[in-house]
Protein backbone atom coordinates (compact mmCIF):
# COMPACT_ATOMS: atom_id res chain seq x y z
CA UNK A 1 0.00 0.00 0.00
CA UNK A 2 2.97 2.50 1.05
CA UNK A 3 4.49 1.61 -2.58
CA UNK A 4 1.37 2.93 -4.55
CA UNK A 5 1.12 6.20 -2.42
CA UNK A 6 4.57 6.97 -3.31
CA UNK A 7 4.29 5.98 -6.79
CA UNK A 8 1.35 7.98 -7.17
CA UNK A 9 3.33 10.80 -4.99
CA UNK A 10 6.00 10.70 -7.44
CA UNK A 11 4.40 10.75 -10.54
CA UNK A 12 2.07 13.77 -9.36
CA UNK A 13 5.65 15.39 -8.54
CA UNK A 14 6.52 15.49 -11.95
CA UNK A 15 3.61 17.28 -13.07
CA UNK A 16 5.45 20.58 -14.29
CA UNK A 17 3.74 23.32 -11.69
CA UNK A 18 1.22 25.84 -12.56
CA UNK A 19 4.61 28.72 -12.77
CA UNK A 20 6.23 26.37 -15.44
CA UNK A 21 3.45 26.18 -17.17
CA UNK A 22 2.75 29.46 -17.35
CA UNK A 23 6.03 30.86 -18.15
CA UNK A 24 6.64 28.40 -21.27
CA UNK A 25 2.81 28.57 -22.23
CA UNK A 26 1.40 31.71 -21.15
CA UNK A 27 2.20 33.62 -24.24
CA UNK A 28 1.18 31.65 -26.72
CA UNK A 29 -1.87 30.65 -25.09
CA UNK A 30 -2.92 34.16 -25.09
CA UNK A 31 -2.02 34.40 -28.52
CA UNK A 32 -4.76 31.28 -29.00
CA UNK A 33 -7.53 32.29 -27.10
CA UNK A 34 -7.03 35.96 -28.63
CA UNK A 35 -7.71 34.45 -32.08
CA UNK A 36 -10.79 32.73 -30.94
CA UNK A 37 -12.49 35.83 -28.65
CA UNK A 38 -10.78 38.67 -31.07
CA UNK A 39 -10.32 40.53 -27.78
CA UNK A 40 -6.84 40.94 -26.03
CA UNK A 41 -8.55 41.36 -22.51
CA UNK A 42 -11.08 38.63 -22.81
CA UNK A 43 -8.12 36.73 -23.62
CA UNK A 44 -5.96 36.99 -21.21
CA UNK A 45 -8.92 36.52 -18.82
CA UNK A 46 -9.59 33.10 -20.11
CA UNK A 47 -6.07 32.18 -20.43
CA UNK A 48 -6.33 33.25 -16.14
CA UNK A 49 -8.96 31.62 -15.57
CA UNK A 50 -7.48 28.21 -17.43
CA UNK A 51 -4.75 28.30 -15.07
CA UNK A 52 -6.83 28.23 -12.19
CA UNK A 53 -8.53 25.06 -13.55
CA UNK A 54 -5.77 23.22 -14.21
CA UNK A 55 -4.27 24.31 -10.88
CA UNK A 56 -7.44 22.91 -9.30
CA UNK A 57 -7.22 19.55 -11.28
CA UNK A 58 -3.56 18.85 -12.18
CA UNK A 59 -3.27 16.14 -10.00
CA UNK A 60 -5.46 13.95 -12.25
CA UNK A 61 -2.90 14.26 -14.90
CA UNK A 62 -0.77 10.92 -15.05
CA UNK A 63 1.62 12.03 -17.93
CA UNK A 64 3.89 15.25 -17.19
CA UNK A 65 4.18 15.82 -21.32
CA UNK A 66 0.72 16.09 -20.99
CA UNK A 67 0.14 18.79 -18.82
CA UNK A 68 0.20 21.80 -21.69
CA UNK A 69 -2.03 19.68 -23.87
CA UNK A 70 -4.25 19.69 -20.89
CA UNK A 71 -4.12 23.29 -20.41
CA UNK A 72 -5.04 23.47 -24.09
CA UNK A 73 -7.86 21.60 -24.23
CA UNK A 74 -9.24 23.60 -21.08
CA UNK A 75 -8.78 26.89 -22.85
CA UNK A 76 -10.48 25.87 -26.37
CA UNK A 77 -13.60 24.84 -23.66
CA UNK A 78 -13.27 27.80 -22.09
CA UNK A 79 -12.91 30.78 -25.49
CA UNK A 80 -15.74 28.06 -26.71
CA UNK A 81 -18.00 28.80 -23.33
CA UNK A 82 -16.79 32.21 -23.96
CA UNK A 83 -18.07 32.92 -27.50
CA UNK A 84 -21.15 30.92 -27.49
CA UNK A 85 -22.59 32.94 -24.12
CA UNK A 86 -22.23 36.35 -26.05
CA UNK A 87 -19.67 37.05 -23.06
CA UNK A 88 -18.28 39.88 -24.31
CA UNK A 89 -18.33 42.50 -22.08
CA UNK A 90 -18.44 46.31 -22.72
CA UNK A 91 -15.20 46.85 -21.07
CA UNK A 92 -13.57 44.06 -23.90
CA UNK A 93 -15.01 46.09 -26.42
CA UNK A 94 -12.41 48.70 -27.68
CA UNK A 95 -14.75 51.76 -29.67
CA UNK A 96 -12.95 51.46 -33.44
CA UNK A 97 -11.99 55.25 -35.04
CA UNK A 98 -13.51 56.63 -37.47
CA UNK A 99 -11.97 55.50 -41.33
CA UNK A 100 -9.49 58.47 -42.04
CA UNK A 101 -10.56 60.14 -45.23
CA UNK A 102 -9.18 58.33 -48.88
CA UNK A 103 -7.12 62.07 -49.12
CA UNK A 104 -5.05 61.67 -45.81
CA UNK A 105 -4.06 58.13 -46.48
CA UNK A 106 -0.42 57.93 -47.50
CA UNK A 107 1.04 54.29 -49.28
CA UNK A 108 2.13 52.79 -45.89
CA UNK A 109 -1.47 53.41 -44.14
CA UNK A 110 -3.30 51.97 -47.57
CA UNK A 111 -1.19 49.04 -47.37
CA UNK A 112 -1.36 48.56 -43.66
CA UNK A 113 -5.60 48.64 -43.92
CA UNK A 114 -5.05 46.39 -47.25
CA UNK A 115 -3.22 43.51 -45.18
CA UNK A 116 -5.54 44.57 -42.48
CA UNK A 117 -9.03 43.18 -44.88
CA UNK A 118 -7.40 40.73 -45.91
CA UNK A 119 -6.73 39.38 -42.20
CA UNK A 120 -10.43 40.31 -41.49
CA UNK A 121 -11.18 37.60 -44.57
CA UNK A 122 -9.11 35.27 -43.42
CA UNK A 123 -10.28 35.06 -39.51
CA UNK A 124 -13.81 35.27 -40.98
CA UNK A 125 -13.32 32.19 -42.75
CA UNK A 126 -11.91 30.34 -40.57
CA UNK A 127 -14.78 31.25 -38.43
CA UNK A 128 -17.20 30.00 -40.64
CA UNK A 129 -14.83 26.38 -40.47
CA UNK A 130 -16.31 23.43 -38.37
CA UNK A 131 -15.32 23.75 -34.75
CA UNK A 132 -12.93 21.10 -34.88
CA UNK A 133 -11.12 21.76 -38.21
CA UNK A 134 -10.85 25.40 -37.18
CA UNK A 135 -9.03 24.20 -33.92
CA UNK A 136 -6.73 22.12 -35.63
CA UNK A 137 -6.18 24.54 -37.98
CA UNK A 138 -4.93 27.54 -35.33
CA UNK A 139 -2.86 24.77 -33.19
CA UNK A 140 -1.04 24.03 -36.22
CA UNK A 141 -0.55 27.11 -37.48
CA UNK A 142 -0.89 29.78 -35.07
CA UNK A 143 0.66 27.76 -32.26
CA UNK A 144 2.93 25.41 -34.20
CA UNK A 145 2.14 22.33 -32.98
CA UNK A 146 3.00 18.87 -34.09
CA UNK A 147 -0.37 16.65 -35.19
CA UNK A 148 0.84 14.46 -32.14
CA UNK A 149 0.51 17.81 -29.84
CA UNK A 150 -2.92 18.74 -31.22
CA UNK A 151 -4.47 15.12 -31.31
CA UNK A 152 -3.60 15.13 -27.34
CA UNK A 153 -4.86 18.06 -26.81
CA UNK A 154 -8.19 17.68 -28.22
CA UNK A 155 -8.69 14.17 -27.78
CA UNK A 156 -8.30 12.47 -31.01
CA UNK A 157 -5.85 10.54 -33.20
CA UNK A 158 -3.12 12.25 -35.25
CA UNK A 159 -4.53 11.23 -38.58
CA UNK A 160 -8.11 12.70 -37.45
CA UNK A 161 -6.07 16.01 -36.75
CA UNK A 162 -4.17 15.23 -40.63
CA UNK A 163 -7.92 14.75 -42.47
CA UNK A 164 -9.25 17.99 -40.40
CA UNK A 165 -6.50 20.36 -41.25
CA UNK A 166 -6.64 19.18 -44.93
CA UNK A 167 -10.04 19.55 -44.97
CA UNK A 168 -10.08 23.13 -43.46
CA UNK A 169 -7.45 24.40 -45.67
CA UNK A 170 -9.23 23.39 -48.83
CA UNK A 171 -12.19 24.77 -47.62
CA UNK A 172 -10.00 27.88 -46.29
CA UNK A 173 -8.62 27.76 -50.12
CA UNK A 174 -12.14 27.79 -51.81
CA UNK A 175 -13.58 30.13 -49.69
CA UNK A 176 -10.80 32.82 -49.77
CA UNK A 177 -10.35 32.26 -53.61
CA UNK A 178 -13.97 33.61 -53.97
CA UNK A 179 -13.47 36.22 -52.06
CA UNK A 180 -10.42 37.89 -54.20
CA UNK A 181 -12.84 36.89 -57.80
CA UNK A 182 -15.46 39.31 -56.00
CA UNK A 183 -13.09 41.93 -54.76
Amino acid sequence: MAEAGSSASATHASVPRVEELFRSEGTSLVRLARLFTEDRNAAEDLVQEAFIRFHRTRRRIRDPDAAAAYLRSILLNLCRDHNRRGLMSRRHHATQPPDPAPEALDTGVVERLASQRESSLVVMALQALPRRQRDCLVLRYHLGLSEREIAATLGISPNTVKTHVRRAMATLEQRLEGTRDGA
